[in-house]
């Protein structure tokens, strides 16, 4: 197992593909000691080869098995003195369709993944970031967290969750000098998606397909910053305001037109 051997840390959910695996790669190139974690074991073999066994620590995890996360976080302590700089929560499933034909096993699923998951990282993790100066707390929510999504309800009420959260630890964890931030991608080209939908957005606009890379660009920002909430497009935090201010012009417009029917216009 490498060891962090002084450098900054970063642990990792959902590494193995995506925008964790994104982030990893970019926070090794910045200097950092990456820990990567997924049910993907060949994916993270893959990650582990491409990062180099001493800039990393590889392992499997359910973020929903409450143990096996506090094991996890114990060993990535091992490797960097008891210090952790990020924690990013980003493992997440998706599972759509109209939640009437939903199978409620499903619908648990994605609580359990991209909520309670949430949950169980934080509450382990606090105590290392606690011991970290200048260290932070970083979720992945999702645009889907603007408004509420439908074909995709429960996972886009975790994301409200996880949003909600955010705001409220960030105020929280101001006592202990810890940072807690969020961000909101849009239609990101990753496994997640289902097979085709990146072809089928716009080529243009808040709603376009865009490459993972660029969330990473953003975790590695926000780490730097002191900001809530930070939108992938950018132009994504108009589609937020829109829906705050007019829920029932939002409403009736995706109901008639669909996600990608364009900007809501407050009325």
């Amino acid at each position: 197992m490498g060891q962090a051997n002084g450098r900054k840390s970063a642990f990792i959910t959902g590494a193995a593909s995506g925008m964790g695996r994104e982030t990893a790669r970019l926070f090794v190139e910045k200097g950092w000691f990456v820990g990567g974690y997924d049910v993907n074991d060949e994916g993270l073999k893959s990650l582990e080869a491409e990062l180099g066994a001493e800039n990393c620590v590889v392992r499997r995890l359910d973020v929903t098995d409450r143990a096996d996360y506090q094991a996890a976080l114990a060993a990535f302590g091992e490797a960097t003195g008891g210090k952790l700089d990020l924690l990013y929560n980003n493992a997440g499933i998706g599972r759509g369709g109209p939640f009437a034909d939903q199978p409620f096993e499903d619908v648990l699923a994605v609580v359990q993944v991209n909520f309670v998951g949430v949950l169980i990282g934080i509450h382990a993790a606090l105590p290392m970031l606690r011991a970290t100066p200048g260290s932070m707390c970083f979720t992945t929510s999702s645009s889907s967290a603007t408004y509420g999504m439908a074909n995709i309800a429960v996972y886009s009420a975790t994301k409200h969750a996880v949003k909600g959260l955010t705001e409220a630890l960030a105020v929280e964890f101001k006592a202990y000098g810890v940072r807690a931030a969020d961000v909101l991608p849009g239609l990101i080209d990753t496994p997640i998606l289902p097979p085709g939908a990146a072809a089928m957005a716009p080529k243009e606009g808040m709603w376009r397909a865009i490459p993972p890379v660029e969330v990473a660009k953003v975790v590695w920002e926000a780490y730097h910053a002191d900001k809530l909430h930070w939108y992938v497009p950018p132009e994504l935090v108009e589609f937020d305001k829109a829906a705050t201010l007019d829920p029932e012009a939002m409403r009736d417009q995706l109901a008639k037109g669909g996600l990608f029917s364009g900007p809501i216009e407050p009325s």
